[in-house]
């Protein structure tokens, strides 16, 4: 993860985006530890379950 956000700071990003589902508590736990926050979670269905779509957002200062 420190990877990741470094490169996208280096590179000039603003936000990096992330996608779970909300029943992966180990990313969810993951992206919280660093920084990102919960921005919109969406019911769909996928591999015959229903489950709730997360998006997780980390807003890189300048």
């Amino acid at each position: 993860m420190k990877a990741c956000v470094g490169f996208a700071q280096a590179a000039g990003y603003t936000r990096v985006t992330l996608w779970t589902n909300d029943v992966l508590t180990s990313a969810r736990r993951i992206y919280q530890a660093h920084g990102f926050v919960l921005t919109d979670e969406t019911p769909h269905d996928s591999f015959g379950q229903d489950l709730v779509g997360q998006t997780w957002t980390l807003n890189i200062p300048r």
